[in-house]
């Protein structure tokens, strides 16, 4: 029988919870195959819940042992118990008190979700439904608990103990070999962020004070041996911790903070109060095994963790339609926590690459769905770009909207208002108007409607009137389920730049509102009129990305070449050298789909050299300013009939005419910025590797005699991962001679690491050629090297070779499309949230030309045809043929 899609949960639907569970007693007696679960529930019925009420309570492959009543044995007559939930028949009108022994087998888990062991430790994953995986409970997230924690264990086999809040208690287990921890968490909080961990761990302790003098011991554990590499994540957090009070008022509020670094994760991380759990390369870092990226990674991931201690855990979300509440206000949080750390324009540029990579995809296929979604199936396949990045630039425009002060105001409302409480959308947002007196009506539809806005723009200058005119217009393109859209607020950061390169100050006539520096596009069409104006000004518009929206602007090569030269908003410099590139790459695709001539035009190619030679832009920008739009980023802007083949090939002809031309100011560049002495991961060095490295990466396909030769001399000499990994790129993406050489020399050096394994599996599985998807298959099938089991490495094979192997995925045989399909299905029956995640890389199949859409679709229907399917691939794999 085929597996269905779970019922729809709607918004419309949510009602409070009948019962409300305010005390949590927990003993867990943990072992490896049969761990005893006792949970004692303190239940009251709700006010307006009519007596005799079933109390149903969620469950998920649980057995029951026993149920107790206010500590007499529950008759089984009084309650029916299923593997997927508990039914209490009639409970008492009055407090009451429920006892529950479960039995669950950790070692079998293969979900990840609930208690499950990785590498021999146990540890939880409740978010979002996993906490039913544990015991019995009213698994939504407005219920909110004070939970007690008893872990008993081996001594020999567990001895560290950890769960949510502060420790109360430890002791040994007379005459059996076990010892116990009782935790105390004094802060209500709902199932989901439950946790704990128990093993043979290693603690590296620091300590931190915070502003008002309260002492807070700091402890990040990780596996024996990996002590060395917690310093990075240490500091990380000690930053976060201080910065969250001097920017947003917020200190900690327990006496302990621990973080948990394990190998076996779904996820990047999980913000559970007091005991944080990681994917370990988000914690784990040293100049050999960790690049910069990774580096700026851990920092942002642990500042993120931290900063869900106020916005996620001292205020969460009402339920699971809110999580935008959580999570794309935490986002925000944490970019503008790594813009102070680090370059503010540099960061702003990478996030809006990060969104329009990954979240204008989503909203632009099958998968689309509003910032704050009005139902699901399976709430496990809404942790999206949609949520998180999309969410984080809805509140950075309110932030433009309210203004910085009005921010501030609202913010520090919110968390006065709402501390304690599981709240929603509209409370957040009433806060801002109250504190700022402005109405967020319209502005509210960013959370309510899918699908990215295009902005139109026209402009026109009339030389007798001296006036500069702007015509705008919005639209959002038809999204499946959605009837239709209502203009929103867009609000647009602009500059009018005069000839010598610098804003004019203008006055504007009429039309849309304009606040600073900011126009308001509140309507479907709107014209504003500048005056004064005996020259017609450029236009710069969206300046800093004010807004996630598409532009359609008609912009003359020249036009931005002068923007590339003199716009003083950091972004639009760079996004004018962006679309200079995209215009000559669809050109060139055009070019090359027709089997005509494909000539690169000089003046864009100039561009990149008057780039290189600019002494105004610091390294870590100027990389930035000459790295090509992707090959997802072109056909994304070709929108249909994809030919990822002609965009491979155009992007690689303009690398090779602008490294050509180049060379020799490529050459200068890496020299100028060259790496000595040891490294550093502070925000300068990276940006010097970043531009280094960028430059070789155009002098490796210069036609340079030299040039293989240099690369590989890198390779070897390099010393940080930083460096390594990009030579090795290089050579193995290239072509280049020592391409073999050099794997099997990183492998020889990095066999022991299984991040830096990752890393090495990541290239092989992005490189372009016929012969990548026969190595993906010899690798997936060596036990030695890949492990199903293990999301980091099924990511670093099959996902890196789905998304960013274009050519290669979409191979015009479909053996691309095979192989994922045949990844997912194998998957999906140990793990599913791993697999439904793979499987979204088909979301974009409808784009691709008629032969490798048909293609696509067939792999689809294999999937879909699984009569065993689980509930997260089941409802991704509808979404995506519908």
């Amino acid at each position: 029988m085929r597996s269905e899609t779970a019922p729809a949960i709607r918004l419309e639907d949510y009602q409070p919870p009948a019962y409300r569970i305010d005390k949590v007693h927990l003993t867990v007696q943990l072992d490896p195959l049969e761990t005893i679960v006792k949970a004692v529930l303190s239940i009251v019925m709700q006010p307006d819940t009519a007596v005799g009420t079933p109390l149903v309570l969620d469950g998920d492959e649980l057995t029951l042992i026993s149920a107790r009543l206010d500590g007499e044995d529950l008759s089984v007559s009084r309650y029916e118990a299923a593997p997927d939930r508990f039914e209490f028949f009639e409970p008492p009108s009055g407090p009451f008190e429920l006892s529950l022994t479960t039995r669950i087998n950790p070692q079998s888990n293969t979900k990840l979700m609930g208690l499950y062991r990785s590498s021999g430790t146990f540890c939880t994953q409740c978010e979002a439904e996993g906490f039913r995986r544990i015991t019995y409970f009213l698994d939504r997230p407005d219920v909110l608990a004070v939970y007690t924690t008893r872990i008993e264990a081996s001594k020999a086999d567990c001895p560290v103990l950890l769960a949510n809040g502060n420790l109360a208690e430890t002791g040994d287990i007379e005459k059996t070999g076990r010892h116990f921890a009782v935790w105390h968490d004094p802060h209500p909080k709902p199932a989901y962020l439950f946790a704990l961990v128990a093993g043979h761990l290693a603690q590296v302790p620091d300590s931190f004070t915070t502003a008002s003098g309260k002492a807070v011991q700091l402890n990040i554990y990780v596996e024996h041996g990996n002590e060395h590499l917690c310093d990075w994540a240490m500091d990380s957090l000690k930053r976060s911790m201080r910065w969250d009070e001097e920017v947003f008022g917020r200190e900690y509020d327990l006496d302990v903070f621990n973080i948990v670094a394990v190998s076996d994760f779904n996820m990047g991380a999980m913000e559970n109060k007091g005991l944080n759990i990681f994917n370990d390369k988000y914690v784990l870092a040293d100049p050999e095994t960790a690049t910069d990226q990774d580096y700026a990674n851990i920092e942002a991931v642990i500042a993120h963790e931290y900063f869900h201690n106020w916005t996620g855990n001292r205020i969460t979300c009402r339920d699971w339609f809110q999580l935008c509440l959580k999570e794309g206000l935490t986002v925000f949080r944490d970019q503008e926590f790594t813009s102070d750390m680090r370059s503010r324009p540099v960061k702003r540029i990478t996030d809006v690459r990060l969104l329009k990579s990954h979240q204008f995809p989503e909203d632009a296929g099958p998968l689309a769905h509003p910032v704050r979604p009005r139902l699901y199936h399976e709430i496990n396949n809404f942790y999206t770009a949609t949520v998180y990045e999309k969410g984080a630039e809805v509140v950075r425009m309110l932030k433009t909207v309210v203004g910085e002060t009005g921010f501030r105001e609202g913010l520090d409302l919110y968390f006065d208002r709402h501390d304690g409480d599981a709240t929603t959308i509209e409370a957040f947002l009433a806060c801002f108007e109250d504190a700022a007196k402005v109405d967020l009506n319209q502005f509210s539809l960013w959370y309510e409607q899918a699908g990215t806005p295009l902005v139109s723009v026209k402009t026109r200058h009339d030389p007798k009137s001296q006036t500069f005119s702007v015509s705008l217009s919005q639209e959002v393109p038809p999204v499946p389920g959605q009837k239709s859209s209502k203009p929103a607020l867009i609000p647009l950061r602009f500059g009018l730049i005069g000839a010598d390169g610098e804003d004019i100050e203008a006055i504007s006539d009429n039309g849309v509102e304009i606040v600073g520096d900011v126009m308001l596009l509140d309507k479907a069409r709107q014209e504003v009129v500048f005056s004064g104006l005996a020259s017609p000004p450029t236009l710069s518009l969206l300046r800093g990305f004010s807004a996630p929206v598409r532009l359609s602007q008609q912009q003359r090569e020249e036009d931005l070449r002068f923007l590339a030269a003199h716009d003083n908003d950091p972004f639009n410099r760079w996004q004018a050298v962006q679309t200079l590139c995209m215009q000559e790459l669809l050109r060139l695709t055009g070019c090359i789909r027709k089997q005509e001539t494909a000539e690169t035009s000089d003046a864009v190619v100039e561009v990149f050299g008057s780039v290189l030679r600019d002494q105004n832009i610091d390294a870590a920008l100027k990389s930035l300013a000459l790295t090509l739009p992707s090959e997802a980023d072109i056909a994304q802007e070709i929108g249909k009939n994809v030919d990822p083949d002609a965009i491979h090939s155009a992007r690689l002809l303009l690398r090779k005419a602008i490294a050509f031309h180049h060379r020799t100011e490529l050459l200068k560049a890496m020299k100028d910025v060259a790496s000595t002495g040891a490294y550093s991961p502070d925000a300068t060095s990276a940006g010097n590797r970043s531009l280094a490295n960028r430059a070789l990466h155009y002098y490796a396909v210069s036609g340079a005699d030299d040039a293989a030769q240099l690369v590989w001399e890198q390779f070897t000499a390099a010393n940080n991962m930083t460096d390594r990994l990009a030579c090795l790129t290089l050579l193995v993406h290239d072509h280049l001679a020592h391409g073999d050489e050099a794997l099997k020399a990183y492998q020889a050096r990095h066999e022991k690491s299984s991040l830096a394994m990752d890393k090495w599996l990541m290239v092989q599985a992005t490189a372009p050629g016929p012969e990548t998807l026969e190595k993906v298959r010899r690798l997936k099938s060596d036990a030695q090297l890949y492990d199903v089991t293990n999301p980091n490495r099924v990511r670093a094979l099959l996902q890196s070779f789905a998304t960013g192997n274009p050519t290669q995925f979409a191979r015009t045989d479909g053996a691309g499309f095979e192989l994922i399909a045949e990844s997912v299905l194998e998957i999906d029956k140990r793990n599913p949230q791993v697999a439904s995640r793979l499987l979204t890389s088909f979301r974009s199949w409808r784009a691709l030309d008629s032969h490798r859409s048909t293609l696509a679709e067939s792999a689809l229907l294999k999937i879909s045809s699984c009569e065993e399917l689980s509930r997260d691939s089941r409802d991704i794999i509808d979404r995506t043929l519908q």
